[in-house]
């Protein structure tokens, strides 16, 4: 096991530290998003950077359509409903199983540390990773053009590190608080005034090696296209309230084109 400081800038982020914690928590449970900058320690940075470079020709890439919702079109609806319109998303990715075992992602995934500081600034008791041996770890690829296009998440929280940023674009762009999907209002008008460009995201500025935490089920938000020759890398750590979940094979063939 990697020492924690070999991972993580400790000296900035203290994460064991109980004035830093209730930092963190409250910060994400007022704006629903929380950025940690320089987060990995350089080292730990440039590790996984070069383990990205050489990996990158295994990625599996995808363009999908999809409406922000996440959700089958509604007959019931027209295409131009906001309910149904069509979104673009493309990336690439490769998964947990091709991320190297010795890698810095995944001590710290690993890591018990960081698990109860996630735990603490999140509100959950515990967190297991997937049951599946793919989605517990993606490193995600966007090169020109490729973007993340607006939606909302099913997952209640996501954790990401930018692991290098592009030349421009790449923009993560968010509305908080635009749906209540557990009362099941959708807010119908405000996707489509957000759609239409009548209403302005708010920007979250993040630099490579930064941690962020988002809590995207009722915060709309995506990631603008990439644009120049610089490859966007990101890493989405993924865990569950509870044990023993995989992500569908369907979901799985989705997004990886395997199982």
């Amino acid at each position: 096991m990697q020492a924690l400081d070999t991972l993580i800038n400790l000296s900035r982020n203290p994460i064991t530290d109980d004035q830093y914690l209730a930092q963190c928590k409250q910060t994400l449970d007022e704006k629903g998003a929380l950025v940690l900058h320089n987060f990995l320690s350089p080292a730990a940075l440039a590790v996984i950077k070069q383990e990205g470079d050489e990996n990158q020709h295994l990625a599996y890439y995808t363009q999908s359509r999809h409406n922000v919702y996440l959700l089958k079109p509604d007959d019931g609806l027209p295409a131009t409903h906001p309910r149904n319109r069509q979104i673009v998303s493309s990336k690439g990715c490769i998964t947990d199983d091709q991320i190297p075992q010795q890698s810095p992602l995944r001590a710290l995934y690993d890591a018990p540390e960081f698990q109860a500081f996630l735990c603490e600034v999140l509100g959950e008791q515990q967190l297991y990773p997937y049951a599946d041996k793919l989605s517990s770890i993606n490193l995600h690829y966007a090169g020109e053009g490729q973007e993340l296009g607006w939606h909302f998440d099913n997952s209640s929280f996501a954790i990401t590190l930018l692991i290098q940023k592009p030349e421009a674009g790449g923009v993560f762009e968010y509305v908080e608080n635009l749906r209540d999907a557990d009362s099941g209002e959708m807010n119908f008008s405000g996707v489509e005034k957000l759609l239409d460009k009548e209403l302005e995201p708010k920007k979250l500025a993040i630099e490579a090696g930064d941690l962020v935490l988002f809590r995207g089920r009722n915060a709309i938000h995506r990631v603008t296209p990439t644009e120049g020759d610089v490859t966007r890398m990101l890493v989405v750590l993924a865990y569950n309230s509870q044990p023993n979940i995989a992500l569908s094979e369907t979901a799985r063939m989705t997004f990886y084109g395997r199982v």
